[in-house]
């Protein structure tokens, strides 16, 4: 399972050309061929066979298996990055503050503790040491990333003297983690029946925005 409306993304492309939809159809059966089997499992064969072309098509649109997989990588993290990171609404008082990070805590939950970027997740891990550019690419794809923007807009937040703090990567990080990290931790290691309810979710998120904001709340709106 991928997230919601990738896998038909993924299956039929937004491209017209006949190639692009090649290329979109096998990039779509290797996600789940990859996702079901893992890395070392995977079959190209079984690849082409999904995804309705012949091996040589596949080996002419990726060179290897590890090229297929890093489309694979980039296409799912691609997806969640447009899904989460939605940019930085109008927000100028402690309402408005607590209902973005409120929502954007919910967002990233959501869509992160799906079933196919935990496996994803723990399919690059698992093969970190053979391949570790492959580990360095969702890095930066999905962790990397979400610092980066979130460190963007806690600058305009603090220019505006809603958050207050001396780095704005440290604070990202801070957020990032009590959002993040025990709810995926669980779902790493337990399993899909770990992924929290919608109401679970609501509950986290809110306990961790309460948290940052305690600590990063710029005074004057105390």
């Amino acid at each position: 399972m991928l997230i919601p409306g990738m896998k038909a993304d993924l299956a039929q492309g937004r491209a017209g050309t006949r190639s692009e939809r090649k290329q979109a159809a096998i990039v779509g059966a290797a996600a789940e061929v990859f996702l079901n089997t893992g890395y070392a499992g995977a079959s190209m064969d079984e690849i082409a066979s999904r995804s309705g072309v012949s091996k040589q098509t596949v080996y002419k649109h990726f060179s290897s298996k590890e090229a297929l997989f890093v489309a694979v990588l980039t296409q799912m993290m691609g997806e969640a990055d447009i899904a989460v990171h939605t940019g930085l609404p109008q927000v100028e008082n402690r309402a408005q503050l607590e209902a973005y990070l409120l929502d954007y805590a919910i967002r990233q939950l959501t869509i992160v503790l799906t079933p196919g970027l935990m496996q994803l997740r723990r399919l690059v891990i698992a093969e970190a040491q053979r391949f570790p550019e492959l580990a360095k690419l969702l890095y930066a794809r999905g962790p990397a990333r979400a610092l980066e923007v979130m460190g963007s807009a806690f600058e305009q937040l603090a220019s505006k003297k809603l958050l207050q703090f001396s780095d704005a990567m440290v604070a990202a990080s801070q957020f990032n983690w009590l959002v993040m990290a025990d709810p995926v931790n669980r779902v790493m290691m337990l399993g899909d029946a770990a992924i929290p309810t919608k109401q679970q979710i609501y509950r986290h998120a809110e306990a961790a925005v309460a948290t940052f904001l305690a600590a990063f709340l710029h005074p004057d709106r105390r």
